[in-house]
């Protein structure tokens, strides 16, 4: 039997790190479940590390990420003595601002389709959400030195735009799944070719860059919407190095608005204050989230006065100014003070992911308020219009659900019962 070498790096890091093994194991799994992943992680496994044992899977991925939150720098794998990954994959694609964002969405598209695990399960990366997002233009500008394409003008732009609002419009009907390697696969052809061609004008390449980004943006909401964070993250970053680059006034803070968003689902307060206070250009949407984040990192009084809406589902950028007022279609939604308020029934419905979410945080503000009836009552029409959605956070929603019902189901109440059936057979037909 070989004897394996201690690893003498990654003990050292784990040192430094603070915390016994079973308090690395537990940062380790929390970093894997903020992208759907559940590990058997334990302190035994952690001792096998030091020891010379390689982590299985993503598993070191998502150690380097534990890691490096603790310590305040970013942890490589070189940096736990386990060398590069075997053939040319490149874990930090998209987390940083030193590459052209068009080459950069190219490869992280092409991986994208591929389906490669590496990318498919990454983790948020916090040492990439806290670099200087305020100064990007210098990097952004980088797309302007590489072009020589084909020339471009208003009506090549317009047609892609078209067809990013058509992708638009099908996600919020149906969920993020739908269509996503064919909206990826055009995000690094028909996309990446307009943003590489000549333009007839200035105001061209401003439209065609600010197309891209929301190209780039819906990509990573779809990323999100299937539970990969930290897919999703590379993407925004890139849609946010465009934005800034096209011009367009208030798309950077809109796409900061995101990202502060998915740090706040990721419970990083911190993180999502300073971003929403980045984004300050577009301060309508930015002061919405600085409040919400304020509150959450525990930024002093009076912050839930000023908070205004919380949407359930996740906005899309406008391409253009023009179409600002398409992506606040569905910019409301129920908070925590207007739970009760009625909403539109399913049927009525044009966009069913967003409207099922909506239904969901009612009625667990519903279940809250005592008014269990009421709460199961609008889950069943939840569920009924999660019917061909396909989101990954739907089924989590239900799972939660079941979960939540079994003291109800325990006490015999008759609808918990009958709701928990309905979720059991939605979940068995969608799993």
């Amino acid at each position: 039997m070989t004897q394996r070498t201690a690893n003498h790096q990654l003990k050292n890091l784990i040192d430094e790190f603070g915390l016994p093994y079973d308090g690395v194991a537990r940062a380790v799994k929390a970093v894997a479940a903020e992208s759907g992943r559940r590990l058997g992680t334990n302190k035994s496994a952690v001792h096998h590390w030091t020891r010379g044992a390689v982590p299985e899977g993503e598993t070191s991925a998502y150690l380097a990420e534990a890691l490096s939150r603790r310590l305040g720098r970013r942890i490589t794998r070189e940096d736990l003595g386990l060398g590069s990954r075997l053939g040319s994959e490149d874990e930090s694609i998209g987390l940083t601002l030193d590459f052209d964002p068009i080459e950069t969405l190219t490869a992280i598209g092409s991986a994208d389709v591929n389906r490669r695990r590496f990318l498919a399960a990454s983790a948020f990366s916090m040492a990439a959400a806290t670099l200087p997002l305020e100064s990007v233009q210098e990097t952004a500008a980088r797309t302007r030195t590489i072009s020589g394409g084909a020339l471009a003008g208003h009506a090549d732009v317009a047609a892609v735009r078209d067809m990013v609002k058509l992708f638009m419009d099908m996600d919020e009907r149906h969920g993020g799944q739908h269509g996503r390697a064919a909206f990826v696969q055009y995000l690094i052809t028909d996309v990446r070719d307009l943003c590489r061609a000549r333009f007839s004008s200035e105001e061209v390449r401003a439209e065609a860059l600010s197309v891209a980004s929301a190209a780039a943006h819906l990509c990573g909401w779809k990323a999100y919407d299937s539970g990969e964070q930290g897919l999703a993250q590379r993407y925004y970053m890139q849609s946010l190095l465009l934005a800034r680059e096209s011009g367009i006034a208030g798309q950077d803070g809109f796409v900061m608005r995101t990202m502060s968003q998915q740090g706040m689902k990721l419970h990083r307060p911190e993180h999502c204050l300073a971003l929403a206070k980045t984004g300050r250009r577009q301060a309508a949407l930015a002061g919405v989230d600085r409040a919400h984040t304020a509150l959450a990192a525990g930024r002093g009084p009076g912050t839930r006065r000023r908070s205004g809406h919380w949407r359930g589902g996740h906005p899309q950028p406008p391409p253009t100014p023009a179409q600002r007022r398409c992506s606040r279609r569905s910019a409301t939604t129920a908070t925590p003070h207007r739970a009760t308020r009625p909403l539109p029934r399913a049927g009525q419905a044009t966009y069913a992911r967003i409207i099922a979410l909506d239904l969901v945080a009612q009625a667990e503000q519903q279940a809250k308020q005592g008014g269990i009836e009421q709460a199961c009552a609008t889950w069943d029409r939840a569920i009924e219009t999660m019917a061909g959605v396909k989101s990954s956070r739907t089924i989590k929603a239900i799972r939660s659900l079941r979960g939540g019902l079994r003291p109800y189901r325990a006490r015999g109440v008759r609808v918990a019962a009958e709701l928990d059936e309905h979720a059991r057979v939605f979940l068995a037909q969608h799993s």
